[in-house]
């Protein structure tokens, strides 16, 4: 009986080009951070001023304890921490704003900046031919409200305390039986406060509302000169821990009194 031969069945694998490996996969990456980078100049170049300075402000100093120069850690690139040594770059940064209201030309010697030992002080004067409230109002008028408006958009950026003040002249105010020069101040003041926190001031921005009626007045030679009534803001400086601790007065006898009755002291027993 013949042998059968066995079948013998070759497969030969179909050859599909050589392996590249990953070399095409760091190119690419490097592609990607170069058009990355080259997106991040064109954007910053036409970023405004203050995020370019915090920018580069955080590269040349990562850690942010040089000059306390930056963010206030709330992650908007334009909320700067102004100290006594900034303020007078917000005083001009605030100045140019303000040129651009529409009556500006009309309004400018109403606008006054000044820093002072508790921060940067902006007054808006009324005068004869030029008002930001009616008479007797506490609704701010156009002029008035186009102003709050914009420094609200502005001031709403920084993370310092703002305090708003009432003032009056000393002309006596006639209307509603017990609503005096007081109470008109401080409505003015709180209306301001209202109008900012809409338009940009954060809710809790705002440390004090002050009404100061005539007792502070801007002209002492003439009490009735119309620049006496006025609404200031004040950009107050931000306090330290260390100045914080320094600034605490100690304890005076008159405040110890407030704090409840005095107990008499008895007798030492012999």
């Amino acid at each position: 009986m013949a042998h059968k031969r066995p079948i013998i069945i070759v497969k030969k694998k179909a050859n599909h080009g050589g392996h590249h490996g990953g070399a095409w996969k760091v190119a690419y990456a490097d592609f990607v951070t170069a058009m990355m980078a080259l997106f991040i100049v064109l954007w910053l170049m036409n970023s405004s001023k203050q995020m370019q300075e915090a920018v580069g402000g955080y590269f040349k100093d990562p850690s942010g304890n040089s000059k306390k120069v930056g963010t206030d850690k709330r992650g908007s690139g334009e909320n700067f921490i102004l100290k006594k040594d900034d303020m007078s770059k917000l005083k001009e940064q605030l100045q140019k704003s303000v040129q651009k209201l529409n009556d500006f030309d009309k309004l400018k010697n109403q606008i006054q900046m000044t820093v002072t030992g508790e921060g940067l002080r902006i007054e808006l004067l009324e005068s004869a031919s030029g008002t930001f409230f009616g008479s007797g109002s506490t609704t701010p008028n156009k002029d008035g409200k186009e102003l709050l408006v914009l420094l609200a958009a502005e001031l709403g950026k920084l993370p310092n305390k703002l305090s708003i003040e009432g003032h009056t002249d000393a002309k006596p105010y006639v209307g509603a039986r017990g609503y005096g020069n007081w109470e008109l101040s401080a409505d003015r003041a709180n209306a301001a406060r209202r109008l900012m926190q809409v338009n940009g001031v954060r809710e809790d921005q705002v440390s004090q509302v002050r009404g100061y009626a005539d007792q502070r007045l801007r002209n002492e030679k003439d009490a009735q000169d119309p620049s006496n009534r006025r609404i200031s803001l004040i950009v107050q400086y931000l306090e330290t821990n260390t100045d914080a601790t320094d600034s605490t007065p100690p304890p005076t006898t008159a405040s110890a009194a407030t704090s409840g009755p005095e107990k008499k002291s008895e007798p030492e027993k012999k």
